[in-house]
């Protein structure tokens, strides 16, 4: 199934990549294509998303600055509380072709084509043209990857920026190239603009990977690395510095700081903070919200599809081993084979190199996940996708190439079998969901595992069926996932993979600020002349007001209610300058006023408007006219 690489040359860790062949270049043309059909099929099924940073995107199509920053509304009030990267990529989408469901996901749909693409040239450069159609494969039908380049989350642009410095890595080993390593850098710093910190996950494995096996001096390598970091920090701090340097007055609020300043966003509520569990919006199950609407989501774990279970089990349980832990255990068991296997190679070898790379981002993230304390979504996995499926590609082909030998018969059984197993495990935690499935994929597993290990090593033929019966095997797990994942509408801010187990998004959308339907309301809204044509609390609210009436709405404390913007004076200034027409009070899913996030930060002004002002309920919404006191 593999082809075995020409011999190693020692003073490079890829000295000339195996040469493709007319059917392995027609097999990547069959993956692309597929790729993209697979992730643009029925995509706007989606909607708008999470209608959080969907409002963010419309105001990015409407106005340029709203665009720069990643505000949430048009009239920059305040920003969603991540860097704005993938912000750009959606708003100048809807700035071309126009704001829409369509326009805004589309992209996110070609990034996947793109990562997929990337892991390809990576791993082929290392292993082959076939073990890159296999690693691309495995990343295009990993569930989380069908949910989240679906998606309008910032998390596929991240993926796609690291699996590009993962790219340009393999690149500047192959001959110690300090060019392709300031490039990796600079993919690295704008993976840092999509989503901060987690974006640099990748960064311990591509320095080690460098300085262990760049085919150069210790000085050069150092110098080379020295490098690189300057480049991912001119490529990320020009926008620290843009936030710095540009009149905070005269900005949207960073949204999540306590200062309005983006690295106390990068290190406190999106960083450290979230971590090590020290998070002001960390709550789970025993929480009055989880233990509200959390019964409806229990298969997902805890509320919202955010697991609070820490430890190296998480990966590998829960929502989690329905998104990312189809293939962990093969990815595992091929890091450890391929350095047994490559034991004795010279320090510049380029199949322990790969796996290095790959395995050392797949160790460094997934500890990090695993032990990450607070608000801890189960499709952050993402960023994890690339580096299974990269490092189980190389394994495998390790393997194979070495199927000869008594190691490499029982290495290739072990991988087939082990991930074989794992699938019908993992299945069977959803055994009501085509229970066939997973019997035939543990008999499948069974017939080419054997066949592998008792097979002749000569019998060519019957190796190469029993290898594509067993990639067939141990992928038809999560490719049915995949498949069911993109036939399920996903809204809101915890999507999760499968089919549709509950019918639990409506209790959940209240519970964070989404109104149900309310025409009456936003042609209210649409009939405002101000600059804000209403006030709510929280982002999500005000998201879905700005969606559904086309106008800019102040978001009152941000994401989670609690940013100390605007304070009561600020808004009473507002309001007498006729900035803003409505103060929007959203019922919860229990039918009272309130709901989350929690308004106790800016009780004061709500205290203020039910005083001063009169109110009016539309559907389950109460609304004050801020023209009219009482």
């Amino acid at each position: 199934m593999f082809q075995a690489p020409p011999p190693q040359d020692t003073a490079e860790v890829v000295a000339a990549p195996v040469r493709s062949s007319r059917w392995e270049r027609a097999g990547l043309v069959v993956l692309l294509v597929g790729t993209a059909v697979m992730y643009l099929w029925n995509i706007t099924v989606n909607g708008m998303g999470n209608q959080f940073y969907a409002g963010a995107a419309q105001a990015g199509s409407k106005n340029w600055e709203a665009l720069l920053f990643g505000s949430l509304d048009s009239a920059n009030f305040i920003t969603v509380d991540k860097p704005p990267v993938s912000q750009w990529v959606m708003g100048l989408s809807g700035q071309l072709f126009g704001f829409s469901s369509a326009s805004m996901l589309i992209p996110e749909a070609l990034m996947a084509v793109a990562t997929v693409a990337l892991l390809y040239a990576a791993v082929a450069r290392i292993s082959g043209p076939r073990a890159g159609l296999l690693a691309g494969a495995a990343l295009a039908v990993t569930p989380v990857a069908a949910l989240m380049f679906r998606f309008n989350n910032p998390d596929a642009a991240m993926v796609l920026l690291m699996m590009a410095s993962a790219y340009c890595t393999v690149r500047a080993l192959e001959r110690a190239s300090g060019k392709w390593l300031a490039w990796a850098g600079v993919a690295l710093g704008f993976a840092f603009l999509a989503k901060m910190l987690e974006g640099l996950l990748v960064v311990p494995a591509v320095g080690l990977v460098y300085l262990i096996a760049a085919p150069t001096t210790v000085r050069n390598r150092i110098l080379h690395l020295l490098g690189a970091m300057a480049a991912f920090l001119v490529s990320a701090g020009w926008f620290v510095v843009l936030t710095l340097v540009w009149p905070a007055s005269s900005r949207p609020y960073i949204a999540g700081s306590t200062d309005n300043s983006f690295m106390d966003l990068v290190f406190g509520y999106n960083g450290f903070a979230r971590v090590a569990g020290r998070n002001h919006m960390n709550f789970g199950p025993n929480d009055p919200i989880g233990n509200s609407v959390g019964n409806p989501l229990r298969h997902l774990g805890s509320f919202g599809g955010m697991d609070q279970n820490e430890g190296v089990g998480r990966l590998f349980t829960g929502e989690f081993g329905f998104e990312i832990g189809w293939l962990v255990p093969a990815a595992l068991l091929a890091f450890v084979l391929v350095l047994v296997s490559r034991g004795r190679a010279p320090r510049t070898d380029r199949v322990r190199a790969g796996a290095l790379l790959f395995g050392g981002w797949l160790l460094g993230d997934g500890l990090v996940l695993s032990f990450m304390k607070s608000n801890v979504h189960p499709y952050y996995c993402l960023s994890l996708a690339p580096a299974v499926a990269g490092v189980a590609a190389i394994g495998a082909h390790e393997m194979w190439v070495r199927r000869q030998s008594r190691f490499g018969r029982i290495g290739l059984t072990a991988l087939l079998a082990v991930t074989g197993v794992w699938s019908w495990w993992v299945l069977g935690r959803n055994e009501g969901w085509l229970p066939a499935l997973r019997w035939t994929i543990l008999i499948g597993t069974v017939i080419a595992a054997g066949a592998l290990a008792l097979s002749a090593p000569r019998r060519r033929r019957v190796a190469i069926g029993a290898a594509v019966l067993g990639v067939m095997a141990v992928l038809a797990g999560p490719t049915a996932y995949a498949v069911a994942t993109l036939n399920v509408a996903h809204r809101g801010g915890g999507p999760t993979v499968g089919p549709s187990r509950s019918d639990s998004v409506p209790a959940f959308a209240r519970a964070f600020g989404q109104p149900e339907d309310n025409p009456q309301l936003y042609s209210l809204l649409r009939g405002a002349k101000t600059k804000w044509s209403a006030a709510t609390v929280g982002s999500s609210a005000a998201a879905n007001l700005e969606l559904a009436s086309g106008t800019a709405v102040m978001a009152i404390g941000g994401f989670t209610g609690i940013d100390p913007v605007p304070s009561l004076g600020q808004f009473k200034a507002d309001v007498s300058a006729g900035q803003v027409t409505y103060y929007i009070v959203q019922r919860d899913w229990r039918g009272k006023p309130g709901g989350w996030p929690d308004n106790r930060n800016h009780s004061g002004i709500t205290d203020w408007v039910t005083a001063t002002f009169a109110s009016t309920q539309l559907g389950d919404t109460d609304v004050y006219d801020l023209t009219k006191p009482k």
